[in-house]
């Protein structure tokens, strides 16, 4: 079971890559990251039964390795950020509400369609928040002050 989703999620993320025109060897490291963003919710919902604070977490890890392939592989943080949230979005659950709607089930179309928002506000969230934490990352490494190597001020006598 694990490997199919494994699998699927690898290849849906690497698919809407194709789409979006990425380069190959980006589109091999975004399809990882994913796939193990789709891992981590799928643990995390199994574990906790908590479709937001899975949908939150993994997209957290997803937005954290973009900024790290992205400084890595020396590419834009979207090159491995869109392809890799494709996976968490709530399309199926989009297509819900819609056909309810049509149906004339309203009552649950307006339930999920605040699902949809809130696991979209989830994503929303986790990418604002890894790009918060990688700013303060930085800030303190400025902070902090270098250790120099002391060979290069000796002088010779």
């Amino acid at each position: 079971m694990i490997c199919v989703q494994s699998i699927a999620s690898y290849l849906a993320t690497c698919a809407f890559g194709i789409i979006f025109n990425i380069p190959f060897k980006p589109l091999l490291h975004g399809g990882l990251i994913g796939m193990i963003g789709w891992l981590i919710y799928f643990f995390l919902f199994q574990n906790t039964g908590s479709d937001l604070l899975a949908t939150f977490a993994a997209s957290l890890v997803i937005a954290m390795m973009s900024q790290v392939a992205a400084r890595l592989w020396k590419n834009p943080v979207t090159l491995y950020s869109v392809s890799g949230i494709i996976p968490l979005v709530p399309g199926g659950l989009s297509y819900s509400v819609m056909s309810r709607a049509v149906d004339n089930n309203y009552d649950i179309a307006i339930y999920f369609a605040e699902k949809v928002f809130v696991l979209s506000g989830a994503i929303a969230m986790g990418l604002v928040l890894a790009e918060v934490i990688y700013q303060l990352v930085q800030k303190i490494k400025e902070m902090v002050p270098q250790k120099t190597d002391n060979r290069i001020f000796l002088s010779k006598k």
